[in-house]
């Protein structure tokens, strides 16, 4: 078993390579080997968001405050809230953040592949594909 202390690890500013606006990591995780999980709890401040991304095992959010958006390539920018799940299967381009006008924060869980690999950061979301 181990536990890692809540305020343990400093938070993390998201870099300006995979996000945009102001967005916060904390509490990252990953599991050890023969397990391949990792994630963080992550704050985007209103219109933060990330970046198209895809994970070569998936993706799973778990929304725990504020108001979010998601989308998948080629589907409709979709609203997500407190207690929601939003599940990206394996390759799925997609991205995350907040509403344009409230913060939100989830809990972000992916799984490393065999190469150790666990995203691939692909371009910047547009402020039109953000407003869509």
């Amino acid at each position: 078993m181990k536990i890692t202390r809540n305020g343990s690890t400093a938070s993390a500013k998201g870099s300006a390579d995979y996000f945009t606006g102001v967005v916060r990591i904390d509490a990252p995780f990953a599991t050890e080997a023969p397990a391949r999980a990792s994630g963080a709890t992550v704050t985007f401040e209103p219109g933060a968001r990330t970046a198209w991304h895809t994970h070569p095992l998936g993706q799973t959010l778990l929304v725990t405050a504020g108001k979010g958006r998601v989308q998948r390539d080629g589907g409709p920018v979709e609203s997500i809230g407190p207690g929601d799940i939003v599940w990206f299967p394996p390759g799925e381009k997609h991205w995350h953040g907040a509403a344009p006008d409230t913060a939100m924060t989830h809990i972000a869980i992916a799984e490393a592949d065999e190469h150790g690999k666990v995203v691939q950061w692909l371009e910047q979301v547009s402020d039109a594909d953000y407003r869509a």
